[in-house]
């Protein structure tokens, strides 16, 4: 799978160590930074990574901060993203299943390397169920955003 992951500096090491994991089981992984653990500013990174699953240059996102709440809210400001913070693996795979969530969000100081992994695992394991209700929900989502472009 075509993934793309970005992180600000709080993120940075935990988001590395998801890069290469997924990197090894064999996706093909975009990295838009941050690319130290220099102070930068997650807003940037929420929207590179928005941005690129947006256009198709990834099929689903993995983006980190300190909390996961900044990075999920400016996501979110992106038309046609679905982000969601998770820490807990039924979100992870719920969000995908019933709202086509198509980027997670971590929180790098609230979840460690090993809940990272398992919550990337269920997020990618996990796909959309095109239930009728799911459908109608998710057609009722994207015509507020429509009504707010």
């Amino acid at each position: 799978m075509k993934l793309v992951v970005g992180s600000d500096h709080a993120g940075f090491p935990l988001k590395q160590e998801v890069a290469e994991s997924l990197r090894q089981q064999g996706h093909e992984v975009l990295d838009v930074g941050a690319f130290s653990a220099e102070p930068s500013d997650y807003p940037d990174f929420a929207e590179a990574v928005a941005l690129a699953v947006r256009d198709g240059r990834a099929e689903r996102g993995v983006l980190l901060c300190g909390s996961g709440v900044g990075a999920s809210v400016a996501a979110n400001k992106i038309p046609g993203i679905r982000a969601a913070i998770c820490h807990d693996s039924y979100s992870a795979h719920q969000g995908v299943e019933h709202d086509d969530m198509n980027v997670l969000v971590l929180g790098s100081r609230i979840v460690g390397p090993a809940l990272a992994h398992d919550l990337v695992r269920a997020y990618l394991g996990a796909r959309f169920t095109g239930e009728e209700r799911h459908v109608r929900r998710l057609g009722k989502v994207k015509a507020i955003e429509a009504r707010y472009r």
